[in-house]
């Protein structure tokens, strides 16, 4: 028996019919004793995979201790993780919040802030070309995407779109404009297909930023926390922006969310400026550490970048001839963030590899995304190529 719809959950998602029971490692099982690799990893945040020893024992004990206070109070471990953040991406102080969307409203309501306090009365944000940073009215105004945007309009004002990797572009649409506060970018866009930021552009970005004294975001929610072999993918080109969303895999699956400021923007929000009622509680924190203590100890930064250069070779080897032939456009990404792109849309895959016992996802209409755990071994790896390149190739030819 598949799992059904419930008429008490609203139809906001077009689920699969399966319902997952437990997990261990890469591998999860549904509720009929079926089991899955996980090349999905919760969409990019199930860092230690599941069933983590250290995660669960970690968690164990927070909850026979405090869940959930207040942030009218101290919280020691929010203030430990705030540390080894801080430590990591060479930045100044955090803000904890809840999920992805959050942080990156935090992060447009920072940038908004940085102009006001100049004496912009109209601040302005340039966001790009099939970003993604959320469902909320104003991250979905940054988005990119008109699909996710119809029937929620009017959309915030203070936006200005430019294409992905063309900096002189960026330069004509800011030409002469004195509210440009600040440009807002992922490092590698997750939803929009799995487009990777060319380095050389990054670096451009942070000198203009500079130049201009606009705050220089860059959205880490799905390609931080080590997915590409790097704390954070930006460090790949060798700069530190001014604000840095987190997500997704900070907590390896319990709620967290978070924005890094740099010194020019850590005195941005004061007092009663931004909130969060659930951010930076106890419990949370509490699984960010554990998840960044693993990864260090563990080495998953360097997990990520040997087992995704596999993984990608071996899809490559794969799909050779449908990489000859186009119908395979690209094989892109970097560590355990992955996406092959198809010539047509393949949302059927989701379901068809579902059937062979691995859990992926389609976004873009025509890219398949790979996002598991960092756990993911190399054997795991060459299991996911070996269920999925056939059926990528049975699905072209059909």
């Amino acid at each position: 028996m598949t799992a059904a719809a419930s008429p008490h959950v609203m139809t906001t998602y077009g689920r699969l019919p399966i319902a997952l029971s437990h997990g261990q490692g890469c591998h999860v099982w549904d509720t009929e004793g079926r089991k899955y690799l996980d090349a999905l990893g919760g969409i990019a945040v199930n860092t230690l995979g599941h069933n983590h020893p250290d995660l669960v024992a970690a968690l164990q004990d927070q909850v026979t201790r405090l869940i959930h206070t207040s942030n009218y109070y101290h919280v020691p471990l929010q203030e430990a993780l705030a540390a080894k953040l801080v430590a990591l991406s060479q930045m100044e102080n955090v803000f904890f919040c809840s999920s992805g969307l959050e942080a990156n409203e935090a992060a447009l309501k920072l940038a908004r802030k940085f102009g006001h306090d100049k004496g912009i009365e109209k601040p302005e944000i340039v966001v790009y070309e099939k970003a993604f940073h959320g469902r909320s009215i104003a991250t979905l105004s940054a988005t990119g995407n008109p699909k996710v945007q119809a029937g929620f309009g009017p959309l915030v004002e203070g936006f200005i779109r430019v294409p992905v990797n063309h900096i002189e572009a960026l330069k004509a649409a800011t030409e002469g404009n004195p509210n440009v506060v600040a440009v807002f970018v992922e490092a590698i866009q997750g939803e929009g297909g799995v487009n990777p930021l060319h380095m050389d552009y990054l670096r451009e970005l942070r000198g203009l930023c500079d130049t201009r004294d606009w705050l220089l975001m860059i959205d880490e929610v799905q390609c931080g926390m080590g997915r590409t072999g790097k704390w954070f993918a930006h460090q790949w080109a060798g700069i530190v922006p001014d604000v840095m969303p987190l997500a997704k895999g900070l907590g390896s699956g319990v709620p967290v969310g978070a924005i890094v400021a740099g010194p020019r923007a850590a005195k941005v929000l004061g007092v009663g400026n931004h909130g969060s009622t659930f951010g930076g509680n106890p419990l949370a924190m509490r699984a960010g550490l554990a998840t960044i203590a693993v990864m260090e100890r563990d080495d998953l930064l360097a997990n990520a970048q040997r087992v995704g250069n596999h993984l990608k070779a071996c899809l490559a080897q794969g799909l050779a001839a449908q990489l000859a032939d186009g119908s395979v456009k690209d094989i892109r990404g970097q560590g355990l963030m992955l996406g092959i792109e198809l010539s047509k849309p393949c949302g059927a895959l989701m379901q068809q590899a579902m059937d062979k016992g691995l859990l992926i996802s389609v976004t873009a209409d025509s890219v398949v995304r790979l996002v598991p755990s960092l756990i993911l071994t190399e054997a795991e790896a060459s299991d996911i190529a070996a269920i999925l390149c056939p059926l990528i190739c049975q699905f072209l030819a059909d």
